[in-house]
C-alpha cells in the first residue's frame, strides 16, 4: 500500500510539472491585466518560472523515482497516472478562476503548442523512468 501512495505522489508531481507552466503560458494576458506589468515583463517572468519548474521538478522526480520507485516495473504507470491529476488540476483551476474578461483568452496558436507539449510529455516521462532504471549488465 505504501508503494501505491508513493506512485501517486510522483504522478501528482508529474501533473503539477505540466500544469504550472501550462497555466502560466495560457494566462499571460490575465497576469498582465491583473498585475499591471508590461507584456514583455510577464513573458520573461513566465519563461524563467517555466525553466525553473522544469529543471527543479526533473531533478526532484529523478531522485524520487530512484528512491521510491526503484526495482519495480509499476513505476511506468506514471506515464498514464499523471493524466487524471492533470485534468483534476485544470478543472479546479477553471472553477476557481473562470475567464470573466474576453481579452484574457489566449491566442489560438497557443493551443497548438499545448497539444504538442501534451503529446510529447508521456515520452519525457518514459525517458525519465528509463534513466532511473539501474543497469543489470555489470561486466566488470
Amino acid at each position: 500500500m505504501n508503494y501505491f501512495f508513493k506512485l501517486n505522489i510522483v504522478s501528482i508531481i508529474y501533473a503539477l510539472m505540466m500544469f504550472i507552466p501550462l497555466e502560466l503560458i495560457l494566462n499571460v494576458y490575465r497576469i498582465t491585466r491583473l498585475t499591471n506589468w508590461e507584456f514583455s515583463t510577464v513573458n520573461i517572468v513566465t519563461c524563467v518560472t517555466v525553466i525553473i519548474v522544469m529543471v527543479g521538478a526533473t531533478i526532484l522526480l529523478h531522485f524520487l523515482t530512484k528512491k521510491w520507485l526503484d526495482g519495480r516495473k509499476a513505476k511506468f504507470l506514471t506515464v498514464l497516472l499523471w493524466v487524471p491529476y492533470f485534468i483534476l488540476f485544470i478543472y479546479v483551476f477553471a472553477s476557481l478562476f473562470p475567464m470573466t474578461n474576453g481579452g484574457d483568452e489566449p491566442n489560438p496558436v497557443t493551443g497548438l503548442f499545448v497539444m504538442g507539449g501534451l503529446i510529447a510529455y508521456p515520452f519525457y516521462i518514459l525517458i525519465l523512468n528509463f534513466v532511473g532504471v539501474p543497469s543489470e549488465d555489470k561486466t566488470m
